[in-house]
């Protein structure tokens, strides 16, 4: 599966790069390929590339603030959740949406 992800939390430090990590970890674990971008206090980093949203099979959007960009998103498959759901069970997350997603 490919996945692209946008992290974001209410502070934009600690949540939001911890999600990316546990994103990354658990994605490469189950064998997919992941590309996180981050929405924090310093603003967008590791910002996705149009050819790497055109090419993704689900979009995960690991938020609990308001995002800029979500209409690159328009057409693809999203699932939005709070940074802590990433956090505490990102492995349990990916396999649900790859369960939903050969449904």
């Amino acid at each position: 599966m490919k996945i692209v992800a946008v992290a974001a939390c209410t502070s934009g430090i600690a949540h939001t790069y911890i999600a990316k990590e546990k994103l990354i970890r658990a994605a490469e674990a189950l064998g997919h390929e992941i590309h996180v971008e981050t929405q924090g206090t310093i603003g967008t980093e590791d910002e996705l590339k149009p050819e790497q949203i055109q090419e993704a099979d689900v979009v995960i959007l690991a938020v609990d603030i308001a995002i800029t960009g979500t209409e690159r998103f328009e057409g693809k498959k999203q699932v939005k959740v709070p940074t802590s759901i990433v956090v505490k069970a990102p492995k349990q997350l990916l396999q649900k949406i790859e369960s939903e997603l050969t449904k």
